[in-house]
């Protein structure tokens, strides 16, 4: 039996919100099995909770563009697709994360400060089994050029393709089957990216207040500006851990191989309401 886990003590990651620049503390904290994640604003009146495994997506919050928001009354938790993908690349299945702000710490742009901080913390087995999502049936979600699938597999694999028009970027293609080893070193690095010709829309829009050349790959015509990346396909990495953090929005691992082309947030949480309409649950 496959055993559910949890973090051993609490820890503590600080950092600006990519989009809001403002600045938030999270405390993560053990919690026990069966709970799930579950995420509580400490800045608010009597500190509301938001439950994932019981979370309807009728509080997907799609105003908040190029990033996962989830609200519920007074309740908001944006820019949570880092870590979520954190939680699930280290298969953490019950955790308290408390916020003392609505956006979450971009950190770097990636995964990567959020595995360390949960590594640091320690991992431990619970005496419950791990809950699995099964795929038994294809689902998918189309739109405008993009395309987002799911069909049944032995393991849980992702195969992704991004087509831009930039130079820099391209067409690129990844796929991987995961474990926690895989993600931790393949993905959880890739840092998020926008056009550089997409910069100054974005902060007029109100977006990007917390993003730098640090923590925002700028993509210009012959690659990232006052950067360097990290793998030679980053972005189509990058697009793999958002979805991967989306995909954990069901409370559940998944077990099947999703085929994403240019599927973004919005379409990300399409697939999710679909799985969780469909797929089956079994224990692993």
């Amino acid at each position: 039996m496959t055993r559910q886990r949890t973090i051993k003590e609490t820890t503590e990651i600080e950092g600006i919100g990519l989009q809001t620049g403002r600045k938030t503390r999270l405390v993560l904290k053990s919690s026990p099995a069966d709970s799930g994640i579950n995420f509580i604003r400490t800045d608010l009146p009597d500190k509301p909770l938001l439950a994932i495994k019981s979370f309807d997506f009728k509080g997907l919050n799609a105003k908040n563009k190029r990033r996962t928001s989830l609200s519920m009354g007074p309740m908001e938790a944006q820019t949570i697709e880092h870590l979520m993908a954190a939680l699930s690349g280290l298969s953490v299945d019950n955790i308290i994360v408390e916020a003392d702000n609505a956006e979450f710490p971009g950190l770097d742009g990636s995964a990567r400060d959020f595995v360390a901080a949960i590594k640091k913390a320690g991992i431990i087995e619970q005496d419950s089994p791990k809950k699995i999502l099964k795929v038994t049936e294809p689902v998918w979600c189309r739109d405008e050029g993009a395309l987002l699938a799911a069909f049944p597999d032995d393991v849980f694999r992702i195969s992704y393709t991004l087509s831009y028009k930039s130079g820099s970027i391209g067409t690129q293609y990844s796929s991987f089957i995961f474990d926690r080893e895989v993600f931790e070193k393949e993905i959880a690095p890739a840092r998020t990216f926008c056009l550089e010709e997409e910069a100054a829309e974005l902060l007029r829009l109100g977006l990007g207040k917390g993003a730098n050349y640090e923590n925002t790959l700028v993509m210009g015509k012959a690659g990232p500006v006052k950067n360097v990346l990290r793998f030679p396909d980053e972005p189509v990495r990058h697009k793999i851990l958002d979805l991967v953090g989306d995909l954990y929005l069901l409370g559940r691992h998944v077990q099947g191989h999703i085929v994403a082309i240019r599927s973004g947030h919005r379409m990300n949480m399409e697939l999710v309401r679909q799985l969780k309409a469909k797929g089956r649950e079994v224990l692993s």
